[in-house]
């Protein structure tokens, strides 16, 4: 239905030979999904605004000179689109082939590591990565003064994880820039504003206000950011010291949903559980109140809840009760 209440015209086009007609205003994206062609995306997230800078989900469209971000180009009358054209396909794999040769994607989510499969990505062409940068040093990068590309291999983002609180942090070693965070801490969930896109080119990174530590940064910790994060750039403390020990395992992690006990707005939230303890609390994408997002005390309040006695020193009380009052 339009703003006004009346129906919208559907929109005839053909993708991939198969015909199909969606409502007015549906994205090639969209279009895709009712025809069950599967189309990879990066940066786009049903909760989030399309951004267009991954451009995994480009595809030819006849008569365009280029090709166009399915996730965001609505669909036109008797438009032709092609989702697995070898231009399409080439255009994929070098996108993530770039991706891969430059940022660590080690712990990044099973739907990329399927892309690279099926495109046949092959990162290691572009040769080992370069050297790290040093301390802060991609954070002191000002557009106009790039410095010469390695020669000695692939250009890479590496650098030190950046630890400055207790809640979580920051490896942008792991960062794809797909915006996502950048969304989700602007107009579309929290409307902070803590975070944005600074530099360009390579040397483009995400950074609060004059890169200033979290703790003094416009952050109010909500954690919806780590909630979007497709590659495990931000990240949990609590995941990240498991990680670091070598104790995190999702094998023995069970997730239970339950409702936060802060207030009476019924946030949904996911407590993620391994050897009796939460270590990390999401809320599901498709829930109506909060579409994944949280504010600190759902995402990080949950601290009380293991701060309780060991069994041995517990109070010894029997199956049928504590006695009577006397």
């Amino acid at each position: 239905m339009s703003d006004a209440g009346m129906p919208l015209r559907e929109i005839q086009l053909a993708i991939d030979g198969r015909e199909v007609r969606v409502p007015e205003g549906t994205t090639i994206l969209q279009a895709c999904r009712t025809l069950a062609i599967e189309t990879p995306t990066l940066c786009y997230l049903e909760t989030l605004s399309p951004v267009n800078v991954c451009r995994v989900c480009v595809v030819e469209v006849e008569g365009s000179r280029v090709l166009v971000p399915a996730c965001s180009r609505p669909v036109e009358p008797n438009m032709v689109v092609h989702t697995d054209s070898p231009r399409v396909r080439h255009s994929r794999r070098l996108v993530l082939e770039l991706l891969a040769s430059s940022t660590n994607l080690s712990l990044a989510s099973p739907e990329i590591r399927g892309y690279m499969d099926r495109y046949a990505a092959e990162p290691q062409r572009f040769g080992d990565p370069a050297q790290a940068a040093a301390g802060d040093e991609r954070d002191r990068a000002h557009p106009g003064e790039h410095a010469s590309p390695p020669c000695d291999g692939a250009a890479t983002v590496a650098q030190p994880v950046k630890i400055d609180n207790d809640l979580y942090v920051r490896d942008y070693s792991r960062c794809i820039l797909c915006y996502k965070c950048v969304e989700a801490c602007g107009v579309d969930a929290q409307n902070t504003f803590a975070i944005a896109v600074a530099g360009r080119g390579f040397d483009a990174r995400i950074s609060t206000e004059s890169n200033r530590p979290l703790p003094e940064s416009a952050c109010v910790y909500c954690g919806n950011c780590i909630g979007v994060c497709p590659t495990g750039a931000l990240m949990f403390k609590s995941e990240f010291d498991m990680r670091q020990a070598g104790t995190w395992d999702e094998a023995k992690q069970t997730v239970t949903d339950t409702i936060c006990p802060y207030c009476g707005v019924g946030c949904t939230l996911e407590l993620h559980v391994q050897d009796n303890s939460i270590v990390r609390v999401m809320s599901p994408l498709d829930h109506d109140v909060t579409c994944g997002h949280l504010c600190i005390k759902g995402r990080f309040g949950w601290q009380f809840v293991q701060n309780r006695p060991a069994s041995s020193q517990r109070p010894n009380v029997p199956a049928s009760g504590p006695p009577d009052a006397v």
